[in-house]
This record gives structure tokens, C-alpha cells and sequence, in this order.
């Protein structure tokens, strides 16, 4: 058992009890494949949160400052984080998000790139895009709603898979593809808002 495995119900139960999340649309989430599980981003409770009530084990993108913090670092590195460079093109990060989605794992990307408490979602970054056209994962639109004020309800909510096969035969550019991504993430928190 890793720590991720051990982590996860803790984390569950700790959030349940503070901010009394309910969680629709876990179902949408793929049993099996390459996943890009794509969120707007309230908080840095969101990777917590959404670790702890997904189906499926997460990989994902931190800043790197993080990972310059003794003992921290060594703590979310074994919860499957990978540092990424804030504002560049990194290579590394790209090797390493699309060898993850070959092997059939899931990453949580924040498109945003930043944390926005709004329920209007900012301008989504071209990354998500190129991976969402540049492998074969399922790319699942995921909302969260609410402020992370205690014992107040905040919602997850996963929505069904985006079915790129089109954009990714007719090579669409990546802003597009992100573009799509956002409209969904959208459409789902005004639907359960």
C-alpha cells in the first residue's frame, strides 16, 4: 500500500466533516486508459479534495518552489506530484504528463493555471490542449463549487468525457481544443451552482 492509498480516506473524512463536500458524476470517470481529469481552481485544497473523492488515483503538475521545501517536497512527490515551471515551456513536464497518460494514468490539470475564487472561469492556458490532441486519454471535465468555508457544502462535480476523435483528426491547435475544455468546466458550474 502507498501513500497516496493510505492518505485518501483520511483526507475523505477530514473534508467531509469541514467542508461538507458532496461529489456527482463520479461514474464519468473512466475505470481504465489515460485521464486528464481538467478543473477550475478555487483553492489550494483542490488537489486534496479531488484526490480524495476520484475513483481513480491522481497524478499532478506543482509548482516547483514546492518542491524546494524540505521534507514537503519529499511529502507530495510521494503523492504522485511532479514540479512544473510556472510561465515556461517545460520540457521535462511535457515528457513526463505524456508519459504518465501512456501508461494509463489519470493527471488533474488546473487550466486556469491559477487559482481564480470566481465562478467565471479565466482564459484556460494551451497545455491542457496540446495533451488533450497529442494522446489517446479521455479528456473529463471537473467543477468544484463553493468556498471551502467550514461546514459549508462544497460540491465536486465530474462531467462525461469530451469526445476529441474529431479535433484530433483534423490536427485542430491546441487553443481550441482548451477552449472546448472550458466551455464544459463552465457548463457545469453553472448547471450545479
Amino acid at each position: 500500500m502507498n501513500l497516496y492509498s493510505i492518505c485518501k480516506p483520511i483526507v475523505a473524512g477530514l473534508f467531509k466533516i469541514l467542508f461538507r463536500y458532496k461529489v456527482y458524476g463520479k461514474e464519468n470517470v473512466p475505470t481504465e486508459g489515460g485521464v486528464i481529469l481538467c478543473s477550475n481552481h478555487k483553492s489550494n485544497f483542490d488537489p486534496p479534495l479531488i484526490g480524495s473523492v476520484c475513483p481513480r488515483e491522481l497524478s499532478f503538475m506543482a509548482k516547483a518552489e514546492l518542491f524546494k521545501i524540505p521534507l514537503f517536497s519529499q511529502l507530495i512527490s510521494n503523492l504522485n506530484a511532479f514540479p512544473v515551471k510556472r510561465g515556461h515551456a517545460d520540457r521535462q513536464v511535457l515528457k513526463m504528463t505524456m508519459k504518465l497518460l501512456e501508461e494509463g494514468k489519470t493527471i488533474i490539470i488546473f487550466p486556469e493555471g491559477t487559482r481564480n475564487k470566481t465562478n467565471q472561469l479565466k482564459k484556460g492556458l494551451s497545455g491542457v490542449g496540446f495533451f488533450s490532441l497529442r494522446t489517446d486519454a479521455q479528456v473529463v471535465p471537473c467543477a468544484i463549487i463553493g468556498s471551502y468555508k467550514l461546514f459549508k457544502p462544497t460540491k465536486v462535480i465530474f462531467g462525461k468525457p469530451i469526445d476529441f476523435s474529431e479535433l484530433r483528426m483534423r490536427k485542430a491547435k491546441p487553443a481550441e481544443a482548451t477552449e472546448i475544455i472550458m466551455t464544459h468546466i463552465q457548463a457545469l458550474i453553472d448547471q450545479y451552482k
